[in-house]
């Protein structure tokens, strides 16, 4: 009899030790992932007594918000941020050198998510034939998929094709993005080859139209104190429109500047709302088996085309982020009540910052300035020209690096250390410049270690320009005088972004340690449970995990 007890007793051990190891680990059902195109740090704060309680101020008050965030790299364009967040890694390893970048060996141009061996679906035209085949690393996404033996759902949505490409990865069950052309959205035959049945219906819904009436600034126009007064010079018009003043008859502007005008308002950010939860309802994300997280990648896009057409300081991108203020309550809503408040995960971050425009600085007495690119490179193939008697030496001055033509050098026989000596000496007393260094040789330049460290991480020798040129603050490139602003340098505020985690896992609090764009992806790998992504040189944020 006793024998019997001790035999069930050691049964029943099993049983439970068996049920232990079959219960799932606690996770959240869905993480979302959001990255707010040219987001500046600052804008989590400047616009706070105009937000509602439901977007930025609900991520402050119930998450937790890294406040020095930093881009671990040069230059600081949107494909690289995109890849940078969701790999942990850098250009130099996951190989997105750029929007756009040049294959060094050939001199072929590239577009960051260009596929030639794939088709579009939903539109005919080159917009479709795209894929992350030029991410050389994987993401945190292609990890959770990894994990659990492909059971996890990844979606990838974003005006812009590398908004949503490259953070879904390469395991993705889908990426989509905007058609300027039909106004439709589309996806490639890298995904599918039919758009599902829902996202036929969502299209003919026709929202694109329905949005592109009137911009009109969401509260009375002159309660926008953080702007200048607008007509202001600082700013660049639509096409075919006369005036910049509100209210902006989008409808009538949409005959000269087609179905892709919505990009360049906040409607555009409403639209990517709108098709990101009928994802999260359609594919019934976070309704997986237990224990399995689903994942939805969001870029928020207008955000950038607003700042690079109008640029801070302007009513207009002031009424953008309250307006995607609004878009994130209603999204943050519906997530509570169709996942569960608790039960899903958010972070909130953006892929670069934006400039101030230069011409506004200097007539505020500051320093600043426009580094004529295309100027400069005609006049440094004429000094190489003169110098070495072979034309167009130089291809490009993309990415703030210098592009050499490599065919050229060799046809003619040149030396390639002393033309890119002479670039260097060139480079170096052109206004603008602050350092002007052959990568070959950076360990001997004389550059502050922090900027050096940003371009070894932004140089991928495959990818980028041979020689790399930094700007003096304020200073981007650009013709004189121009409208509007860019992004890509390493000053802050291009720099600094948001970082800020809520919902499952996540106490209230803040971090003021330094954090960098490449510790965003072990974080969330770190929360999921699962390895981090194969490329990463980033780390956990601890404060964050505590």
């Amino acid at each position: 009899m006793k024998l019997n007890k001790t035999f069930l007793s050691v049964l029943g051990l099993f049983a439970s030790l068996s049920a232990y190891a079959q219960t799932p680990t606690e996770k959240p059902k869905l993480v979302v992932g959001i990255v707010v195109d040219q987001m500046r740090w600052d804008y989590l704060y400047r616009y706070q007594d105009r937000y509602t309680n439901d977007g930025f101020k609900r991520l402050l008050n119930e998450g937790f918000s890294n406040e020095n965030t930093y881009i671990p790299y040069v230059p600081t364009y949107t494909a690289i941020g995109h890849s940078t967040i969701y790999t942990g890694s850098v250009p130099a390893i996951h190989g997105i050198a750029g929007n756009d970048f040049i294959i060094q060996a050939t001199g072929q141009d590239m577009y960051c998510t260009q596929d030639d061996e794939v088709n579009g679906v939903g539109a005919t035209s080159k917009a479709g034939k795209m894929s992350p085949k030029n991410l050389l690393v994987s993401t945190v996404t292609d990890q959770l998929k990894l994990s659990n033996n492909f059971r996890s759902k990844v979606y990838g949505v974003s005006l812009k094709d590398r908004g949503g490409i490259l953070p879904a990865g390469h395991f993705a069950d889908a990426a989509f993005w905007f058609d300027g052309e039909s106004g439709n959205w589309i996806t490639s035959t890298f995904y599918m080859n039919e758009l599902p049945k829902w996202l036929k219906k969502f299209n003919e819904k026709k929202l694109t139209e329905k949005y592109l009436d009137q911009w009109n600034t969401l509260y009375p126009i002159d309660t926008y104190v953080q702007s200048e007064k607008e007509g202001n010079t600082y700013r660049a018009n639509y096409k075919g429109n006369d005036k910049m003043t509100f209210p902006y008859d989008l409808k009538a502007m949409s005959k000269e500047n087609g179905l892709g005008l919505i990009r360049s308002t906040p409607f555009g950010n409403t639209l990517t709302k709108d098709i990101a939860l009928a994802i999260i309802e359609n594919e019934k994300l976070g309704k997986n088996e237990k224990g399995i997280t689903d994942f939805l990648a969001v870029s928020f896009s207008s955000t950038d085309y607003v700042g690079h057409q109008f640029s801070p300081n302007t009513i207009e991108t002031e009424d953008t982020y309250l307006r995607l203020d609004k878009d994130l309550g209603e999204m943050f809503t519906y997530l509570d009540k169709n996942i569960g408040k608790g039960e899903y995960l958010v972070f909130l971050t953006a892929d670069h910052g934006g400039a101030h425009n230069p011409k506004y600085i200097q007539d505020k007495k500051g320093n600043a300035g426009y580094f004529q690119t295309s100027t400069v490179k005609k006049d440094l193939n004429t000094f190489l020209e003169n110098k070495f008697d072979a034309k167009d030496i130089v291809r490009s001055l993309s990415n703030y690096q210098v592009h050499l033509n490599y065919s050229v050098i060799a046809s003619n026989d040149l030396d390639e250390d002393e033309i890119k000596e002479e670039i260097v000496k060139f480079m170096r007393k052109v206004e603008g410049v602050a350092f002007a260094v052959d990568m070959d040789r950076l360990g001997e330049a004389s550059i502050p270690a922090l900027i050096k460290e940003r371009m070894i991480n932004g140089y991928n020798r495959k990818r980028s320009g041979a020689i790399n040129y930094i700007l003096e603050p304020q200073w981007y490139g650009g013709k004189q005088n121009a409208g509007g602003t860019t992004h890509g340098t390493w000053g802050s505020y291009d720099a600094h972004i948001p970082f800020v985690l809520m919902g499952w896992g996540i106490k209230r609090g803040k971090n003021y340690n330094p954090v960098h764009m490449t510790d965003i992806a072990p974080t969330v790998a770190a929360l999921l449970q699962i390895e981090e992504p194969n490329g990463n040189i980033g780390k956990p944020v601890v404060e964050v995990l505590k």
